[in-house]
């Protein structure tokens, strides 16, 4: 084993991260408003969203498990995640024509404000509760995740409980984030994002001289392993790597995850204009396909590693990579791997907790509405609020520690199929059907809707002849929700939207 990097130098470097972060947040934060903080007074550069988005979108759960499920057998095994990720393109594609318009165009700073126009405070309530929910749940699974590989790896030596350690990564982003908001994150994570891919191609660089392969070699060894297979038609629709079902469901987690999520759209909505915010999520998409490329080539290299060194394999796929990294390379890969697993989950997680704050501050609190509350008064309001949802993640982080047993990522896109799945038929029905719905009734169809699906996905074997929902769970649930809709809903013409 290679002598590594100490479990001290190691919290040094995140410490020097951390500054870093911090300046900027100062920088970037010290004249912010109600305005900035929100949407960043609508002045984002939009190539700095677009390449930021990127961080966000990847966080530490891709980091980690992406590479780590290229060669355990089931969902997503080898390339064929990729499959998921040319059906995201068809998502961005929807968002950047169908969605985003629709929020230019209503002036939104919370994308949930579309339902009260379109439908009623019950259904608006309703829609930004689910997205409160869905986003505790993804970013906590998120912090989870690495939370878990810094404890293992470097506070556990000096004998720091697990909520210590989640309490302090917590409080580090808190710190960065509670004054400028959305206008800092922006900068901060274009800089995490920018980390996050080099360290990854740095660490890819590093695993090939290991192996004594250039660029050539690389790609032939790749190509050639077990892993490197991408699209998978013949296995019918009970496969769970069907190319059809994996397309379909990468698009739907696109448009639900990207276009429906406030944390994701709230960037999008501080670009100074509608074709500005296009070009940003035009960018972006591109820019996935060669970062979800990148992190499963990575992930291969890690098993043929691992096979010709005879390294005995983790119990856990998602300990393949921190293993290799900190135990088994030289110790520069251990320091690019913390800066791009810190990069990667922060980047995520910061713009989560902001999320959070807009929402509620927005959608229960009417913040934007309140003439009777001075700057002041909001700006306090605001921190509370900001403080309060720490604490929840904090929460939630220490229930799934006992609770989780499967591969992190799998969890988290599961789990959104749940909490997701109504706004999908929230936002599909006000766009595609012209009636309107009894609003008084739309919170009882969005519970209903998500109960059903995990009934039919529990009964799926015995009901549906074997076949195996997996991430169409979502389809199911928003489906429900939109025949639910459907049913409460009267032929008069809405001219809101």
């Amino acid at each position: 084993m290679i002598e590594q990097l100490s479990p001290l130098a190691i919290i040094a470097l995140i410490g020097g991260y951390f500054m870093l972060l911090i300046l900027i947040s100062y920088l970037t934060g010290r004249k912010a408003d109600q305005s900035d903080f929100f949407i960043a007074g609508r002045q984002s550069p939009w190539l700095l969203v677009a390449i930021g988005m990127i961080g966000a979108s990847l966080s530490g759960v891709t980091f980690i498990s992406i590479p780590g499920k290229v060669g355990v057998a089931g969902l997503n095994e080898g390339f064929a995640y990729m499959q998921v990720v040319f059906g995201y393109l068809l998502g961005y594609l929807v968002i950047a024509t169908v969605l985003m318009p629709i929020y230019y165009k209503q002036g939104l700073v919370s994308i949930y404000g579309y339902l009260e126009n379109r439908f009623g405070k019950v259904s608006y309530k309703t829609g930004a509760f689910y997205f409160l929910l869905s986003r505790i749940i993804g970013a906590s699974f998120r912090l989870y995740l690495v939370g878990i590989v810094l404890h293992e790896f470097v506070m556990k030596s000096f004998g720091v409980p697990f909520w210590v350690t989640v309490s302090a990564t917590i409080l580090l982003i808190w710190i960065y984030t509670f004054r400028g908001g959305i206008k800092t994150i922006v900068w901060t994570d274009t800089l995490q994002t920018f980390c996050m891919l080099t360290a990854v191609i740095l660490t890819v660089i590093a695993i090939s001289r290991a192996m004594d392969l250039d660029f050539g070699g690389l790609v032939t060894t790749i190509r050639e392993s077990d892993y490197s297979q991408m699209f998978y038609f013949e296995g019918g629709w009970q496969d769970p790597n069907n190319f059809f079902k994996q397309f379909l469901s990468g698009a739907l987690i696109a448009i639900v995850m990207t276009g429906l999520d406030q944390d994701m759209m709230q960037k999008n909505l501080s670009c100074r204009s509608l074709k500005d915010a296009q070009k940003n999520m035009f960018l972006f998409s591109g820019i996935l396909i060669f970062a979800n490329l990148l992190f499963l080539a990575l992930g291969a290299l890690l098993y043929i590693y691992a096979g010709s060194t005879g390294l005995e394999m983790p119990a856990s796929s998602d300990q393949l990579f921190p293993v290799i990294a900190l135990r088994h390379m030289p110790p520069y890969v251990g320091i690019l791997f913390i800066l791009g697993l810190i990069a990667a989950a922060y980047s995520s997680a910061d713009s989560a907790l902001t999320s959070l704050t807009t929402s509620f501050s927005i959608d229960f609190l009417d913040m934007d509405k309140r003439t009777d509350w001075s700057e002041s008064e909001k700006k306090r309001t605001r921190l509370l609020v900001h403080i309060a949802f720490s604490v929840i993640l904090l929460i939630v982080i220490l229930v799934f520690r006992n609770l989780n047993n499967e591969s992190v990522i799998n969890q988290l896109f599961i789990a959104s199929g749940y909490t997701y799945g109504p706004l999908l038929g929230l936002f599909s029905f006000g766009i595609l059907v012209k009636r309107k719905v009894r609003d008084e009734w739309v919170l009882l169809v969005c519970l209903i809707a998500p109960v059903l699906s995990y009934i039919i996905n529990a009964n799926s074997d015995e009901w549906l002849n074997g076949f195996k929902l997996g991430f169409l769970i979502l389809a199911l649930n928003g489906l429900l929700t939109f025949l639910g809709l459907l049913l409460i809903s009267r032929s008069t013409v809405s001219s809101s939207d």
